[in-house]
């Protein structure tokens, strides 16, 4: 069974960086996707990047942007997302996800499988 597991949430002031971390027990494949989502209380699921596990090509919220990274794992079969400049609206639960050939990669509702989520909490 495909297991994900995040690591590395927590708390921050506003303009601090933390550096979220996406396991998973199953190998690479040209059609994979790993993506970041997070979601807010009383707000929809938001997708926040996604990378290709194959090929590393990756996909940006325009609320990220050139604030966030997401890579490949220094740890094999791991996906990071590096944050930085950290506001308080980046505040939420962060799910990482993976799912297989697609197009939208940033759409929940492609993402079959799913982690438990991690918190990250920025404050003013």
């Amino acid at each position: 069974q495909l297991e994900l597991t995040e690591s590395g949430g927590g708390s921050v002031q506003a303009g601090g960086s933390l550096r979220l971390s996406c396991a998973r027990n199953t190998g690479t494949a040209n059609n994979q996707y790993v993506a970041w989502f997070r979601q807010a209380p009383g707000k929809e699921r938001e997708g926040v990047a996604s990378i290709n596990t194959y090929y590393g090509t990756t996909d940006y919220s325009d609320s990220v942007k050139g604030r966030f990274v997401i890579s490949q794992g220094a740890a094999r079969n791991t996906i990071d997302l590096q944050m930085n400049s950290l506001q308080p609206e980046d505040t939420a639960m962060y799910y990482c996800a993976l799912g297989y050939a697609m197009t939208r990669t940033l759409r929940p509702s492609n993402y079959p499988y799913w982690g438990q989520g991690t918190q990250v909490t920025v404050s003013s």
